[in-house]
């Protein structure tokens, strides 16, 4: 057998090694926590823990600087991370972005909270800026939707209320039944963290530095950029026109 023949019929073998995302099509990246619930559970104070939030908001931003995304997103135990068009990196190979994300997230995640933990990555697709703000939005009307279930769930488990009996409870309800819940526990479902009912976001900004250069005897003016992380986000049209302007959309 020739070598060259063999190598070349195991490389074969690699069916997905090829897939790319077309250039000219936007991507987000999104991780998410593998086996998170019973991590947290065991771990950190629920339906929120502010530990928790600073840990994913660290692996965020390693994967907004790894990857040079435009935007990110974290909300519960997900990241999304926004990569624009003309991004190049790994040949735009499906392999490499999916490993590699999951790589960066896990490892970025286990040396901030010094226990192991692992991430999954996916790939979204879209034509044009416009899907991509359908994406968050849909995203945050997610984080909305979990920070009220979890708020109302743990409120009753506090009660002292079973896990079964608990899902049972909230089990057919709708937001308003969900916001009355929390209501007679003394809770004010708008009232709590914006982070916690919207998710944060993380951006590159351009920030610029004035100086004197002693040895030509001039004056200087450096720009230097670092991320922006926003637990104050806004939510409905405000949000979308501000991922708008973040990732130059229309």
């Amino acid at each position: 057998m020739r070598w060259a023949e063999f190598e070349a019929g195991q490389r074969a073998r690699e069916w997905f090694h090829t897939l790319t995302v077309p250039v000219g099509v936007w991507m987000v990246v999104r991780v998410d926590g593998r086996g998170f619930s019973r991590f947290t559970e065991e771990r950190f104070d629920k339906p929120f823990d502010e530990g928790f939030s600073r840990l994913m908001v660290e692996t965020a931003q390693a994967l907004l600087t790894e990857f040079d995304a435009r935007y990110a997103y974290t909300e519960s135990d997900e990241i999304s991370i926004v990569l624009d068009p003309g991004h190049g990196m790994f040949g735009r190979s499906v392999e490499k972005i999916v490993s590699i994300s999951a790589a960066v997230a896990s490892a970025a995640f286990t040396h901030a909270a010094g226990q192991p933990a692992h991430f999954d990555s996916r790939i979204w697709t879209g034509a044009g800026a416009g899907d991509v703000i359908d994406y968050v939005s849909w995203r945050q009307a997610d984080a909305t939707r979990c920070a009220l279930n979890g708020w109302c769930y743990w409120t009753l488990r506090k009660a002292g209320v079973s896990p079964q009996e608990a899902t049972r409870r909230l089990n057919g309800t709708n937001a308003a039944d969900k916001n009355e819940l929390l209501f007679q526990h003394g809770i004010n479902f708008n009232d709590l963290p914006a982070w916690q009912r919207r998710g944060i976001g993380l951006w590159w900004e351009n920030h610029s530095r004035s100086g004197h250069d002693p040895v030509r005897g001039v004056d200087l003016t450096t720009t230097r950029r670092h991320v922006h992380t926003e637990h104050d986000l806004p939510m409905k049209d405000a949000y979308r026109t501000l991922v708008s302007q973040l990732i130059g959309g229309p």
